[in-house]
């Protein structure tokens, strides 16, 4: 004997229920995935902007640098020269 008409609605009205829930869950998993992408995405973004100022800074660095060394090496060609 098939199941009445009524108990087949009951059970498809259990199915659509629990596929509402699960895409509920699904859902909400995904938002707090997204979150936890976009603030780990801010957080790269200023560690990227963090490493930017410091090459910065060492590349000023190595710029003064040079400079020293490049009058140093003219201070000691002009003791060299005399």
């Amino acid at each position: 004997m098939s199941p009445s008409p009524a108990l087949q609605e009951v059970d498809s009205l259990g199915s659509l229920e629990q596929r509402i829930e699960q895409a509920i869950e699904l859902v909400a998993r995904l938002r707090g995935e997204k979150e936890a992408a976009l603030a780990q995405a801010s957080e790269a973004k200023a560690e990227a902007q963090r490493l930017a100022g410091e090459v910065q800074s060492l590349q000023a660095e190595r710029k003064q640098v040079r400079q020293r060394i490049e009058k140093l090496l003219g201070q000691i060609d002009q003791l060299s020269a005399t």
